[in-house]
């Protein structure tokens, strides 16, 4: 858009000082205190003010646009954890993150006090096989600081070409001091969907994110598990998916629903008030469903358990959801700049807000540690939410007496291991799925003797 900083700054000036009409004086003190009076013509002042004083006092010369990103930036930050302001180069790289592959180490982050911390490490990846674990608080990447660093520069450092060497300084609960890990970058090809035959009519299928590809992945997994003879149930684990593509995890619940709201969201403007329905399967899937989910289960995951649960479609097992129930618009600007604003939240068919709540399961079962060099620290993990996230928008659970039920979820949490073997959650809901079973049965003989008599 700008073919110089010449241009750029004639730019700057002759859209703030048009706008705002600020004279030599511009940053006396009467402008400062109408600014502190009130309305927003007054605040657009003060900024126009701030930005003259520093383009003429600062002690070395600075780019405009450095400045109107910078300001824009501050801006969005300061509304929730989830709004920003995207330079082009951040704004391509999100749209990286949707086509299923880029080069890096496998980590989703976010801010807790300031500090970079993990949601979850990507199965199979340098992070996962390096040992990083959930809420692990990264201190340092090379040799910068991530205090008040922003989420977007996070990934940019970590990212990088395949091959590369990176260095994050971590610090985890229970440690004397902090860590120094060096990892290879590599690509990242997030497979969304896997999936294997628990047992002979019994199926897993494993979503660790919502992508482009992600439903025609699932009904591929579902088609090869139903083979011929059909399912007698199914295990959905959504353990650590951190979410990703809303009309994915319609697409998906639509696989089970064949009617009615999946889920609905409400915001200010009414084209942000919005439903998404089931649209009728020809071959509607009836089987029982088990699904898996924990503190890492965000977002668009989330949208998926609670629409099953309410539709009493599934049994939903595991402890607490992270609680990620606000919707982010992605705006993009001319000079291929966004802007990616939270503009809703996400309410389940029932009309439950997911924000700063997330979903309670109908079974609580903590996941268990296999291996015994964890057996001690089984208790002491904790899963980051939303909730625990700086500025979060407010949810039903901000309060200050939280329910017992929801204290007790939280001190049964422990880190999901997803490529263990030995998983007692999956087993678990392998138990309900064969009873389940079982008791269909029971219940078709006990009608048909009935019917008899």
């Amino acid at each position: 858009m700008f073919k110089s900083p010449k241009a750029l700054r004639k730019w700057s000036v002759i859209f703030l000082f048009s706008l705002f009409f600020v004279g030599a004086g511009v940053y006396q003190a009467h402008y400062l205190a109408s600014a502190r009076e009130g309305g927003t013509y007054e605040q657009l002042k003060l900024f126009a003010t701030v930005f003259d004083l520093v383009q003429k006092n600062y002690v070395e010369d600075v780019n405009p646009q450095k400045l109107i990103y910078g300001a824009i930036q501050g801006m969005l930050s300061s509304l929730d954890p989830h709004s920003s302001f995207l330079t082009p180069d951040e704004y391509k790289e999100l749209q990286v993150e949707t086509k299923g592959t880029f080069s890096g180490i496998g980590i989703e982050i976010s801010m807790k006090d300031g500090i970079i911390t993990v949601v979850s490490p990507i199965e199979g990846t340098p992070a996962d096989k390096a040992g990083i674990k959930t809420n692990d608080k990264i201190i340092k990447i090379g040799d910068k600081i991530t205090k008040d660093m922003s989420l977007m520069e996070a990934v940019k450092l970590l990212r990088g070409e395949k091959g590369s060497k990176v260095t994050i300084t971590i610090f985890r609960d229970g440690w004397s001091q902090p860590k120094s890990i060096t990892m290879t970058r590599d690509v990242i090809p997030i497979k969304s969907v896997r999936y294997r035959k628990l047992e002979d009519g019994f199926g897993y299928v494993r979503i660790s994110t919502f992508q482009n590809n992600t439903t025609a992945d699932f009904e591929k997994a579902l088609a090869e598990l139903e083979g011929k003879k059909g399912l007698k149930g199914l295990v959905l684990d959504l353990r650590n998916d951190p979410g990703g593509l809303l009309d994915q995890a319609v697409s998906v619940a639509n696989e089970f629903i064949n009617s009615g709201l999946i889920v609905y969201t409400d915001g200010r403007m009414s084209d942000q008030k919005m439903k998404f329905e089931a649209r009728p399967k020809k071959h509607p899937r009836k089987y029982p469903i088990v699904v898996l989910v924990n503190g890492g289960t965000a977002s668009a995951s989330e949208i998926v358990a609670g629409a099953l649960q309410d539709h009493k479609r599934a049994i939903i097992l595991g402890t607490q959801t992270f609680g990620k129930g606000s919707v982010q618009t992605i705006i993009p600007m001319e000079d291929g700049s966004a802007v990616r604003l939270t503009t809703a939240k996400y309410y389940t068919p029932n009309g439950r807000s997911i924000q700063a709540r997330g979903i309670t399961p109908d079974i609580i079962v903590p996941y268990i540690q296999q291996t015994k060099s964890d057996e001690k620290n089984n208790a002491s993990s904790h899963f980051l939410r939303e909730r625990d996230l700086d500025g979060h928008l407010p949810g039903p659970a901000d309060n200050k007496n939280k329910n017992k039920e929801e204290e007790g979820i939280e001190r049964s949490e422990e880190r999901l291991e997803t490529n263990k073997q030995n998983d007692n959650q999956i087993e678990e809901a392998l138990h309900i799925l064969k009873a389940w079973s079982i008791f269909s049965q029971l219940s078709g003989k006990t009608a048909v003797a009935t019917a008899a008599k």
